[in-house]
């Protein structure tokens, strides 16, 4: 049974595993839930190795409180500010999917002493800025009713997109200027993502100002690396940070 944290915006769902530190934290992507095949893998991975482990859900997200159309990048970057200050204790590594390898970035930037390494999967920083290309249709949406629903080639509900979403992330774009964080980062992503280009995680390596930058583009690998050799590739780059 999972557990919750109060926040100003309603409870946050997560699931904590003891161990040892560095612990490890896992941020997922928009739409998904903690309880996804990477974020289930990884508990069982550190689990075996003794180490610290939370999953969560964001507001809006899994078992979390709220509505997903009322979430900004702001927010669901307090929720993950809100379970490293109350759920963790010594030095993490932060995993982020998708979305979350953007909000993993912005979390290490106010957390600094506290992030031991980074692991990103697929990285979708900035991802707002993608939806400056959206349809006449999706346009006029937006215009209208301040929110618009783009389709999921996964089988999934359509993605909804508000004004307000765009709006707020402009104000974290992380991809414009050197990122002032200094730790080992480890970048995978696959070369048939057709959801977020590896590109994306290219120019977020050449931001950050570590040189412990290893990027590791996966041929035939789609947006979500959830195969078997994906999922193993991601723990030995977790490992290869839990020293």
């Amino acid at each position: 049974m999972y557990r919750t944290l109060s926040s100003q915006r309603g409870k946050i769902a997560y699931y904590q595993t003891p161990g040892r530190a560095p612990g490890v934290v896992f941020l997922g992507g928009f739409m998904s839930d903690m309880s996804g095949t990477k974020a289930t893998y990884l508990e069982a991975c550190c689990r075996a190795w003794g180490r610290a482990y939370v999953r969560f859900d964001y507001f809006g997200h899994g078992s979390s409180a709220g509505k997903l159309e009322e979430g900004t990048i702001g927010g669901w970057l307090e929720d993950t500010l809100l379970v490293l200050d109350e759920l963790t204790e010594g030095p993490q590594i932060l995993v982020g999917s998708s979305m979350g390898a953007w909000l993993m970035v912005l979390a290490a930037l106010r957390r600094v002493d506290k992030i031991q390494g980074l692991v990103g999967i697929a990285a979708a920083a900035d991802f707002i800025e993608d939806f400056e290309r959206l349809s006449s249709v999706e346009v006029q949406a937006l215009k209208k009713d301040g929110i618009c629903y783009l389709p999921s080639q996964y089988g999934d509900k359509p993605y909804p997109i508000t004004q307000n979403l765009i709006t707020e992330g402009h104000t974290h774009r992380i991809l414009q200027a050197p990122i002032a964080l200094n730790c080992p980062v480890r970048l995978l992503h696959g070369l048939s993502d057709t959801d977020v280009s590896w590109h994306k995680s290219v120019k977020l390596a050449e931001c950050l100002n570590s040189n412990d930058v290893i990027v590791t583009l996966i041929k035939g690998g789609d947006h979500r690396l959830s195969e078997e050799p994906h999922l193993e590739l991601l723990a030995n780059n977790l490992t290869s940070l839990l020293i």
